[in-house]
């Protein structure tokens, strides 16, 4: 009885285990035909591609950014180092160099203690090459049934890429796919992401804090799990012991270091040079739907390109330096100028426009909601993040109190180029990527003011107007223009002082720029302008002498580089070649000079000294006595009506800085002339500036560059007094106190 009893257990449990064999040879052969979902083919996977991550460079070969969808940075089996290979093999896969795709010990291993021992963390026995199956095609259903599935699928995808590739490949493409969290795939992403420095140059206890990662990117990331990740790291050690790649006091050793992080985040919106890469991703988006048109399939996000710039990334740092110690300063003095009279406080008209022009306004306004309602909603208060100079914090308040937050923010654009070519050495778009997008270079539009009035002078110079012609300084009041009576902000006498076009220039007297565009003609000026490459329309108005016309940094600055590039004008460029993942060159940009000059040497270099008195003597002295800057230096400050803009253009041998400080808001201004004149507002930046780069040595090729001394001509054209007062006679029957009046010449001429 018994025997039979124990017969009938022995042929159940024979059939169970053939007809679950049976079950499992079954479901594996339909998983090979396909039946739950096509497997790649050898054509495929022999196919594969990886989605490249685009890096950009600055000139002096530093990487600055990426654009990715992930980050991604291929590269070969030479370029990792052995310890880095030996930890992965260690803890993922001690077998990996004896098994062709699929570890059966280890599986066996794995089914009993989960079967039998019920041990849950018995791991799964993937081999790298499986993880690797699982890496290129990734798993889409979840629960334990599918999860079966999707393991024959790796089992058979690792079988067949064992066929095809070497163990080295294996391990490179496993490498080079596999995520280490935080949207980052593959070693050498992961190697400049937590230790700013390439796969090759890593330590061994670096290579194994990142192998260490492999089993949970999450619960092992050293930034954010420092003891998870120091102990995942000395079990990586310790398996390295273990299968004989190290000494047991080489792993005693590397356990007692900490782990020191050197972690780089390629946040879009941080780091070095933002804006600068935002108009670097623009024009290769422009790029590559040029390159589609002609048949070449170039995508920035996933083709891997190497972006070369034109940027200096050493003085890019130090340019942001010093706009953030200058507009920190600034901040501070322009909101207690105003105090508790300040326009976003009290002005409710303003405060009206401001909330109905914003986007959260338009947004609610669209879905149907009358205006009451709308700001009862912007005037919720939650917890949100407000951007502050001295530091960014977490505040109770609405949407309409964060508008109102911001819209009290001044802001700049800052652009330091090579006069000769055009290529782009500084670019600060504005305070602060993350917080204000608009980049105020390339998108920003503004009244230019006195920054203008060298393009009048030049027209004046090649119209045969001499440097030493005297003009009344004497306000005047032009009948045919309603009035409009342009003003000075200097002394009382001025009206009996006649100045040289190099003193008016110099200390930026704005009756006397009037008068020079009204003797060289509003068409000669405008036409002048074009010369110099200045191609947004101009108003055919005397008002241009002042500089009301709005005109963007970049393009200004490409004319006034002509005043250093032999007469021609240059257009801003930004980025110097183009090359694929090998470094093949796609395209090389060449600079876009001027063909033609745009004037004469001699005024070129009349128009210098005229500058170069600007910042010796006169609006932009500070410079010298306030900064003790001796660099060979010209320049031209730039102020607009109610001061709300501000401007300093700064020309050196070897360098061109253009820079703007204001509002993005146009209604609002500077409360005095003091604060917001360029001397105060902008200049400063660049003073600073070029403080840091005369403090370093490697920028000596700038910094102690000199002006060529004038031709003998142009000095002695210049040989005057700078000033002329009035004679007895002609001050006894003039009235300081009282405008002069006529029509103004050429107010009617088109350009």
């Amino acid at each position: 009885m018994l025997k039979n009893i124990k017969n009938s257990f022995l042929r159940i449990g024979t059939i169970s285990l053939l007809v679950i064999g049976g079950s499992i040879l079954l479901l594996v052969l339909s998983v090979y035909l396909g039946a739950w979902g096509k497997l790649p083919s050898k054509k495929e996977l022999s196919d594969f591609k990886y989605q490249r991550a685009s890096e950009v460079y600055s000139a002096d070969s530093v990487l600055i950014g990426k654009y990715f969808l992930f980050d991604r940075q291929p590269i070969t089996f030479e370029q990792v180092p052995k310890n880095l290979i030996e930890a992965l093999v260690a803890i993922e896969d001690e077998r990996f160099y004896d098994h062709s795709g699929i570890d059966y010990k280890s599986l066996v291993r794995v089914a009993l203690k989960t079967i039998l021992m019920q041990d849950q963390s018995a791991g799964g026995g993937s081999t790298i090459s499986q993880q690797l199956a699982k890496n290129l095609y990734p798993r889409e259903k979840s629960g334990k049934f599918h999860l079966a599935i999707s393991k024959f699928k790796e089992m058979i995808i690792a079988s067949r890429l064992e066929a095809m590739y070497s163990k080295e490949e294996i391990l490179m493409l496993y490498l080079n796919t596999v995520s280490f969290g935080d949207n980052t795939f593959g070693i050498e992403s992961a190697a400049l992401k937590f230790f700013n420095k390439k796969a090759k140059h890593l330590l061994l206890q670096e290579s194994a804090t990142l192998v260490g990662m492999l089993k949970a990117t999450y619960g092992y990331n050293p930034r954010v799990f420092p003891k998870n990740s120091l102990n995942r790291r000395n079990l990586v050690l310790q398996s390295m012991y273990s299968n004989n790649f190290i000494s047991q006091q080489q792993a005693d050793s590397l356990k007692q270091l900490p782990i020191q992080l050197d972690y780089r985040e390629y946040d879009y919106n941080e780091g070095i040079a933002p804006y600068f890469r935002e108009e670097v991703r623009k024009q290769m988006l422009s790029w590559a739907k040029a390159q589609r048109a002609k048949g070449k399939d170039y995508n920035i996000y996933t083709s891997g390109l190497k972006i070369y710039t034109t940027l200096d990334s050493k003085m890019q740092i130090l340019a942001e330096e010093a706009m953030e110690q200058h507009m920190k300063a600034l901040q501070s003095s322009f909101e207690k100028s105003y105090g508790k009279r300040a326009p976003w406080i009290k002005d409710q008209k303003l405060i009206n426009k401001i909330i109905q022009s914003s986007e959260p306004f338009k947004k609610w306004k669209n879905t149907g909601l009358n205006e009451e309602a709308i700001l009862d909603s912007m005037n919720i208060k939650k917890e949100m993040r407000l951007r502050d100079w001295n530091q960014d914090e977490m505040r109770s308040a609405s949407t309409i109190d964060s508008l109102l937050h911001y819209i009290k923010f001044l802001n700049t654009g800052s652009l330091s180029l090579d006069p000769t070519t055009g290529a782009v050495k500084t670019w600060l778009g504005g305070i602060n990527f993350k917080y204000f997008k608009y980049d105020h270079i390339s998108q920003s539009k503004r009244q230019v003011g006195s920054a203008f009035k060298p393009i009048v002078y030049t027209a004046a110079l090649e119209n045969g107007i001499g440097p030493c012609t005297y003009f009344s300084a004497q306000e005047v009041a032009y009948e045919n223009m309603e009035g409009w009576s342009p003003s000075n902000s200097g002394k009382k006498d001025e009206a009996y002082l006649n100045y040289s076009m190099e003193k008016a220039l110099s200390n930026s007297v704005n009756t006397v720029a009037v008068k020079v565009l009204e003797k060289t003609g509003i068409p000669n000026v405008i036409q002048q302008a074009k010369k110099m490459g200045i191609e947004t329309p101009l108003p055919a108005l005397p008002s241009l002498a002042l500089g009301t016309a709005e005109i963007k940094i970049n393009e200004l600055a490409g004319a006034y580089a002509s005043f250093l590039n032999n007469g021609k004008s240059v257009t801003p460029f930004l980025i110097q070649q183009i090359t694929n993942e090998k470094d093949s060159i796609i395209e090389v940009f060449k600079p876009v000079v001027a063909v033609k000059r745009a004037f004469s040497e001699e005024t070129r270099q009349i128009m210098l000294e005229m500058m170069k008195a600007t910042v010796n003597s006169g609006t932009a002295a500070r410079i010298r006595s306030t900064y003790g800057i001796k660099n060979d230096i010209a320049g031209k400050t730039g102020t607009t009506q109610n001061n709300k803009d501000a401007w300093f253009v700064a020309l050196t041998p070897k360098l061109l800085n253009i820079t703007w400080v204001g509002l993005d808001n146009h209604e609002i201004g500077f409360n005095s002339t003091s604060l917001g004149q360029g001397a105060n507002a902008a200049l400063p930046i660049f003073a600073l500036w070029i403080q840091k780069l005369n403090a370093d040595k490697s920028f000596n090729y700038i910094t102690k560059a000199k002006f060529p001394t004038p031709n003998p001509a142009v000095i002695k054209k210049l040989d005057c007094d700078p000033v002329k007062r009035d004679g007895f006679l002609k001050r006894l029957f003039k009235n300081p106190n009282k405008k002069k009046t006529k029509d103004f010449k050429n107010s009617t001429t088109k350009g």
